[in-house]
């Protein structure tokens, strides 16, 4: 009986989450909102409840009925109750790599404002993360019963005016603001008073749902917020699936652990269900299993995660970030649910006029240029932002290696964020640095000896030297482009253009302390030759031995010598290629 009831109450569960600067009374709208709190929810970490504060993504959940706009919608699953789970997400800035853990599953964000503070730092860094992650949102002023009741309309407007422009440049431009008491006389007071506002908050979150897209295909992804086990039944686990379905007798890998289990029976917020897909709030029972094992972290189809040394990334500077991006710097990655030090290389597209940067056709991808490791990226000192002198134009496309201090499991295609968690928590700056995509991971430990020399990413290199003398009309003596140590040989073939305009290549050392011979294959120039005549003769009783040290370069020789070439920063072999 119960099963087949269970088939027919259709439930659309949306996830809402709930960010905001700590202290900001998140929790305290959460449980006003709330009639169910799954296991997870109100600050259960004994850590947390001490300190008044969210460490941990908590749940909770409350049902209303279907609102009229997904009436409309009703296509291959008519539903007929909306489930609200709010992710309870922590304002600790050194907890953010929690939230963008949250953040994948959320459908509507609810920031949290303190209606006397306003916007702080971590307001704006959770509006950054909703940008990144979220379609919606929803402004919710709180804290209203602390203004004076006279002066309370006024400071409200002031607050939604000041939102709105700040506002106006993100994707949630023209969202709805409104203004509650979640917890009126604050966290200590009483519970006889009623909250205000909390109702219409109700129906403003019914009136912003939508059908989220869901599929129930592809291998199954979910994210475990807790574990702990229920005797005489085994361990339970809790958590949103990503991705996929699951369902009764599916076995399931702990990529972490990489140990598989087979699934006992599954609940939504304590009713049992067969089967639960993408978006649902779900607990899984195994058995055997130590539920200490695992407090938080993934469960998928087997074999379908991969544990990466290293990754290939699309980036994107978020621009509130103040510091520069540099290549060798280290940033804190959040990929997956994971949160791990990585050492960053920025690359780009070859320079226009670079020549040998063939383009091979294009895959459908976020990127216009999709990556391939058919392709020569150009190596860069640090990411290129385009709003440089005398441009103001978006940024160019551009990748970065990341290579982790710790290998990461995740899955294909997810978004990457690199931050400087390690930036003072009080200072206000952005600690949120870069955005990105995951296109190439690298499941080999030895990764820089198997795949990176696949990775063509080039220098250029450019010297200049100075001819020292003619030996005849096709060989001439150079000097200054290479040191006394340079082993030449690496050198030799490689072509080289006189300021003059001759070109010739390198044939090899002359003597020891560095001077090389250059041949011209089309002979000098006469107006070369008599350039570097008469200069050898003003020489004169400088004594043109060996003295070329202590020559000043420039004036002492009028004609230089350019060697441009480029060199793989992965190549094993340290080849030096001339297109």
């Amino acid at each position: 009986m119960s099963e087949s009831a269970d088939s027919r109450i259709k439930t659309l569960n949306f996830n809402v989450g709930v960010l905001g600067h700590v202290d900001s009374g998140k929790t305290s709208l959460a449980r006003a909102l709330s009639s169910t709190a799954s296991t997870a929810a109100f600050d259960k970490n004994p850590q947390s409840r001490e300190r008044g504060i969210t460490l941990d993504l908590g749940f909770s959940s409350f049902t209303v009925d279907l609102p009229d706009q997904l009436r409309d919608s009703e296509a291959k699953q008519p539903y007929d109750s909306l489930q609200f789970t709010l992710v309870d997400c922590p304002g600790h800035a050194s907890l953010i790599r929690t939230i963008i853990g949250g953040a994948q599953i959320i459908d509507l964000m609810m920031l949290v404002v303190d209606v006397v503070k306003g916007l702080q730092t971590q307001t704006a860094e959770c509006l950054l993360i909703g940008e990144l992650t979220c379609p919606r949102m929803v402004v919710v002023l709180n804290k209203i019963d602390l203004l004076p009741p006279n002066k309370r309309q006024s400071a409200i407007e002031k607050m939604t005016k000041r939102l709105h422009k700040t506002l106006e440049s993100t994707r949630f431009k023209d969202c709805p603001v409104i203004s509650v008491a979640a917890k009126p006389g604050g966290p200590e007071a009483p519970d006889t008073e009623e909250p205000q506002g909390v109702p219409q908050l109700i129906e403003l979150l019914k009136k912003q749902t939508y059908l989220p897209k869901r599929d129930p295909g592809g291998d199954l992804l979910m994210a475990v917020d807790h574990c702990f086990s229920i005797r005489g039944q085994g361990t339970v686990m809790t958590g949103t699936i990503l991705q996929g379905s699951l369902a009764i007798n599916d076995t399931v890998e702990i990529p972490a652990l990489k140990v598989t289990k087979k699934i006992k029976s599954v609940q939504m917020f304590r009713k049992p269900v067969t089967g639960a897909m993408q978006g649902d709030r779900v607990g899984v029972c195994v058995t055997q299993f130590d539920p200490k094992l695992l407090e938080r972290g993934v469960l998928c189809t087997p074999g379908s995660l991969r544990t990466l040394y290293a990754a290939v990334i699309s980036v994107k500077k978020i621009s509130y970030f103040k510091g520069s991006l540099s290549t060798r710097a280290k940033f804190h990655i959040t990929v997956g649910h994971e949160t791990v030090m990585a050492k960053v290389t920025f690359y780009g597209l070859p320079p226009l006029g670079d020549s040998n940067t063939q383009t091979p056709p294009a895959q459908p991808c976020s990127l216009e240029t999709p990556f391939t490791f058919d392709r020569e990226y150009h190596y860069q000192d640090e990411y290129v932002s385009g709003q440089g002198e005398g441009s103001s134009g978006p940024d160019p496309e551009q990748w970065a290696l990341l290579e982790f201090e710790r290998p990461v499991t995740c899955p294909s295609l997810c978004l990457v964020i690199g931050s400087k968690l390690d930036t003072d928590i009080h200072a206000n700056t952005c600690r949120l640095a870069f955005q990105g995509c995951l296109l190439q991971g690298f499941e080999d430990k030895a990764y820089a000896e198997t795949s990176l020399p696949r990775l063509r990413i080039y220098k250029t290199k450019h010297k200049e030297g100075q001819v020292e003398r003619v030996t005849d009309d096709y060989t001439v003596i150079g000097r200054n482009l290479f040191k006394k140590e340079t082993n030449l040989q690496l050198f030799v073939g490689l072509k080289v253009t006189l300021s003059t305009g001759e070109t010739g290549a390198i044939e090899g050392g002359f003597g020891q302390s560095g001077k090389f011979k250059i041949r011209i294959q089309e002979g000098l120039l006469p107006e070369t030759k008599q350039l570097l005549s008469s200069a050898s003769k003003k020489k004169g009783k400088g004594g043109g031995k060996g003295g070329n040290e202590e020559e000043p370069k420039t004036d002492s020789q009028p004609v230089s010598i350019f060697l441009h070439f480029k060199r793989y920063i992965f190549d094993p072999h340290k080849k030096m290629v001339q297109s």
